[in-house]
């Protein structure tokens, strides 16, 4: 921690406003790039190039190149050098002494004004230039930059990149041509980013591949070194405790350093995938680090503890301890790893620690959306256009003081805005988000007045806040987006803008089906409770026609086409694949939100399966009471309570949240026709009862599947009832003495069930506190 400690206080030390001038607005309309001759000629053409290019985009301003000064300029040098083209660098500005750091100062010098850009080495010029193009003005061929001192700017954390792997569950990577690729990884540099990561060794199994995985790594191996950036490869290994697997992977590492024209990293997981204890593991490491200095002296090698038991954690720490070996670089923790507080701290100082955040998923993942509502997952699902700027911001935070850096875990383009906003997080912790929004927006949008746009991408985020059907705010944000999309029709063919298009229409569609279809229910259920009086055939079949009114009437279809529009854009524009039919996605949770988009937000497929089991009933006074249950599933009547464990909209008595969203389950590809509340739960789930009728007698019942341990104010209660099947009961007696004062809490004991896969855990979906007079 020490450690760390001084990194952050040198990077606030040098982001500090070192030289007051006046504050004023800079013309650099007319300016010329003067670049030094100290620079590498491959590099001085690159930083060239992007400043020309990026100029010319925002402002239609085609700076040119000069060996001589002019009236104005932007000059960019090291800080090495002791003079730039004849003139020496500006009296009395601090050079930049951190790797990758940079000043920025402005000059007037005999008549003519020049805005330096200097930094400690190449890379530095890649983020001088990266600020002056997030912060620069502009209009029609014309540009300023508003400044009234001279900076010096250092990251704070040394490693900030993402993974953009190319292969073919990537819900967009796999359909992109280099030119693209380059695109991209360029814009990551102008926001802090170093490190790019990719995953060479897929099979070309993608129908959208325009290269083979080889040809891509080498391309983007390339790219890396254009931008002076830092080439990372995550490379799982098979069973290394088989010999010819070991071998043979061997073969494989070694074959392709020899192939790969730039590496800096290879990370290894230990596990998602693999399975290897770390005995094997470190082997394995130890014998591929020959041939990887043969190749690349200076790349490092990194393995994460992913899956990793309590006894193969001990191990590796131990082995670490003891051996103390020079060829690993350090550890990654990624979603499955111990907590990177524990792993920090067991980590001996010389090694470095990594994080690898997953910010590309919204469900069974490392960092889930908090109080999403199910609307929501059923059909968004796991992988959707989700810009969470300040979720992302505060997780970055949150754990970055116990690392070296982080590079992200994404499988595609729907995380675009987290990636930047972590790059900035990892160069400047305290910047604020609607700053790092507002340089998004005039930097991708080319819009100089970023406010409105920015408040509307924050909104995109406030759409997902708790339950949908209270979410007024939904509707407000599609107008906004509405009328976005009128004042700059300039921008509908800019996929960024097509993606917040697409979610404001997809959010507000799903709130109006929500609405309609549960009204359609609550309808469906009262026809149920009918049935006494106008027969048990005949109110099933009413309220079945009642929920399935949804199959036959869209409630906001010119939203619906809307959608579809932006999704086929979207694909055309960045191979953003939203349907498997219509994209040739790679599964149904690889973002395809498309295909989910009609996806029942009603319980009709389970009401139409419950009603056939009734008509096999022999007796009515069984199938009756079934109905009943069925109708009052979810509203048991005066004084009784009924909670959905992990419902954001029915839970009000649950005092628990899952942190890895495992509690939205994910059954039968995204089908599943149970009841909606049946896939929802947590394993073991913590209530608070209170205003209860001390005199009234009360029975707990329970629907979930496998074990119900249960606890009344921390005593276990015997149960009168024990089905474990999903939708059976287990019900418990709740003794009158823990209700005289009006409360009662109720908890859960973990079973033992180490043995079972976590997908066969006991599970808590629906309770019930009924009174029983």
């Amino acid at each position: 921690m020490l450690r760390k400690s001084v990194l952050i206080l040198s990077g606030i030390i040098c982001n500090l406003l070192l030289l007051s001038l006046s504050a004023q607005e800079h013309d650099l309309s007319d300016a010329s790039l003067i670049i030094s001759e100290t620079i590498a000629p491959d590099f001085r053409e690159t930083i060239a190039d992007i400043l020309q290019e990026e100029l010319f985009r925002l402002a239609q301003i085609r700076m040119p190149l000069s060996e001589r000064w002019t009236e104005n300029n932007i000059a960019l040098s090291l800080a090495a050098d002791r003079s730039l083209y004849g003139e020496p660098l500006p009296p009395g500005v601090d050079l930049p002494a951190a790797d990758e750091s940079y000043s920025m100062a402005w000059e007037r010098r005999r008549g003519r004004e020049t805005l330096w850009l200097i930094g400690k080495d190449e890379r530095a010029l890649l983020y001088a230039a990266g600020h002056l193009l997030r912060e620069v003005r502009f209009g029609f061929q014309r540009l300023t930059l508003k400044s009234g001192s001279t900076i010096c700017s250092a990251p704070v954390y040394p490693i900030r990149g993402h993974q953009l792997g190319y292969r073919n569950t990537a819900n967009s990577y796999d359909g992109w041509s280099p030119e693209q690729y380059d695109r991209y990884i360029r814009e990551l540099a102008l926001f802090g980013a170093n490190s790019i990561e990719n995953i060479p060794l897929e099979t070309p199994d993608s129908p959208h591949m325009l290269k083979t995985p080889q040809e891509m790594n080498y391309l983007i191996s390339r790219m890396c070194e254009k931008y002076r950036l830092d080439y990372w490869v995550w490379m799982p290994v098979g069973d290394l405790s088989n010999d010819t697997v070991f071998n043979k992977e061997k073969k494989k590492h070694a074959d392709f350093y020899k192939a790969c024209p730039k590496l800096d990293n290879i990370f290894i997981p230990g596990g998602d995938p693999g399975d290897n204890h770390p005995r094997e593991l470190l082997r394995f490491l130890e014998t591929i680090s020959g041939e990887l200095r043969r190749y690349h002296p200076d790349a490092g090698i990194w393995m994460s503890l992913q899956g990793f038991s309590d006894e193969e954690c001990d191990y590796l720490f131990s082995y670490l301890d003891e051996v103390s070996p020079n060829w690993l670089k350090g550890i990654v923790s990624g979603p499955g790893s111990p907590s990177l507080a524990a792993t920090r701290y067991r980590l001996p100082e010389k090694y470095m620690h990594r994080h690898y955040p997953d910010i590309t998923h919204t469900v069974r993942c490392q960092y889930p959306t908090l109080d999403w509502d199910q609307a929501f997952a059923l059909t968004l699902g796991r992988e959707p256009v989700n810009p969470q700027p300040f979720y992302y911001a505060m997780i970055h935070n949150r754990f970055a003081p116990y690392t070296d850096g982080f590079i992200s875990y994404s499988d595609g383009i729907n995380d675009d805005l987290n990636k930047f906003v972590w790059s900035r997080k990892g160069w400047d912790p305290d910047e604020e988000v609607t700053e790092i929004l507002a340089q998004y927006v005039r930097f991708f949008f080319g819009i100089s007045d970023p406010e409105p746009v920015v408040n509307a991408i924050a909104a995109l985020e406030k759409n997902w806040e708790g339950p949908v059907d209270a979410n007024a705010g939904i509707e407000m944000t599609l107008r906004e987006w509405d009328r976005l999309e009128q004042e700059y029709p300039r921008l509908n063919s800019d996929w960024r803008w097509q993606m917040c298009l697409y979610r404001a229409n997809y959010d507000a569609y799903i709130r109006r089906r929500n609405l309609y279809e549960k009204r359609l229910e609550r309808e469906a259920y009262r026809i149920l409770l009918q049935a006494g009086s106008i027969g048990i055939s005949q109110a099933m079949k009413q309220a079945l026609e009642k929920v399935n009114e949804a199959d036959s009437f869209n409630v906001a279809p010119e939203l619906k086409r809307k959608i579809h529009a932006y999704a086929d854009s979207l694909f055309l524009s960045i191979s953003l694949q939203s349907s498997m039919e219509r994209h040739r996605a790679s599964g149904p949770e690889r973002g395809c939100t498309l295909d989910f988009l009609d996806h029942p937000l009603n319980n009709r497929w389970w009401l139409a399966d419950e009603f056939r089991k009734v008509e096999q009933m022999q007796d009515d006074e069984e199938k009756l009471e079934r109905i009943t249950i069925l109708a009052r599933w979810d509203n048991p009547g005066e004084g009784s309570f009924y909670d959905n464990i992990s419902n954001i909209a029915e839970s009000p008595h649950v005092l628990t949240t899952v942190y890895d969203a495992t509690d939205f389950a994910w059954w039968d590809r995204g089908l599943s026709r149970k009841r909606l509340s049946t896939q929802l739960f947590q394993n073991f789930p913590k209530l608070e009862y209170n205003d209860l009728d001390p005199n009234a007698r009360y029975l707990i019942r329970i629907a979930g599947y496998g074990d119900a341990l249960l606890r009344v104010d921390g005593e276990r209660i015997a149960p009168i009832l024990y089905n474990k099947e999903l939708e059976t009961f287990k019900e418990f007696l709740v003794d009158p003495r823990y209700t005289r004062d009006g409360s009662i809490t109720v908890t859960f004991d973990e079973p033992e069930e180490s043995h079972l896969n976590w997908r066969q855990h006991s599970k808590i979906c629906d309770i019930w506190l009924l009174r029983r007079d």
